[in-house]
């Protein structure tokens, strides 16, 4: 079975002109780096293979802006592997100076819309995911262009292995609550959530992004959502949801 159609992509892919090293670095650092599907067959891809050497499990991040929070994790996690997916430029442009100075040689790059990449992976493949701060695409009419939608979800809870973690990050309070409505009406979704501290306090681990620096610094309050992926499905729906208050 091959992959589907390419799908509408909303949003950006280029915004204004980029510094000429910016330049330089997308013509020599990107090509050894990008990920292509093409005669990819659907759910054929093991991400571990992309990396040489091999990683010993690979973490996903769908929409890494530019790039802060994913270069901070792969200097962290030398052994992982991390797949970015970000189909703005300038975004991949910026995470390219990070791989460069830092010679952080465990990140692999798709220019393109992650749930390409998802539909691609083998089952049961990721080790973490992470959708930080994604276009909430705020109007109603718009709702359909959010990444999580039923089959987006269901398409993480087939990569992602038993026990994996999803890591949801937004600012906008209706994006929180479709993330929360969407992931736990799948039962392979568990909101680890025990106190308002679990979701308001960013762990130690989660390192920030540029984004969410400049949501605090305008007074808003970003929520942390972390999800595990369920050995077994029948544990369906997380009455967790009456944390969020």
């Amino acid at each position: 079975m091959t992959l589907a159609p390419r799908r509408i992509l909303y949003g950006r892919r280029r915004g204004r002109r980029r510094r000429a090293g910016r330049d330089a670095l997308l013509e020599t650092l990107l090509e050894p780096l990008a990920v292509s599907l093409d005669g990819v067959a659907a759910g054929s891809l093991d991400p571990r293979l992309l990396f040489v050497p091999g990683a010993t499990e690979v973490w996903l991040e769908i929409g890494f802006g530019a790039g802060e929070h994913l270069a901070e994790q792969a200097r962290a996690h030398r052994e992982v592997g991390f797949l970015g997916c970000e189909p703005f430029i300038d975004g991949v442009a910026s995470l390219l100076r990070h791989v460069e100075h830092e010679e952080l040689g465990n990140i692999r790059l798709f220019v393109d819309d992650a749930r390409s990449m998802v539909d691609a992976m083998l089952t049961s493949s990721i080790g973490r995911a992470f959708l930080l701060f994604p276009d909430p695409w705020p109007k109603t009419r718009h709702h359909k262009r959010r990444f999580l939608q039923p089959a987006s979800v269901a398409g993480l809870a087939r990569v992602l292995r038993p026990g994996a973690e999803l890591r949801v990050a937004t600012d906008h309070l209706g994006y929180c609550r479709w993330a929360l409505a969407h992931l736990l009406a799948h039962p392979a979704f568990r909101w680890t959530a025990e106190c308002a501290g679990d979701w308001r306090e960013r762990p130690a681990d989660w390192p920030p992004t540029r984004y969410e620096i400049k949501a605090i610094a305008a007074g808003r309050a970003p929520v942390y959502l972390r999800f595990v992926r369920s050995a077994g499905e029948q544990n369906a729906m997380n009455t967790g949801v009456g944390h969020l208050r």
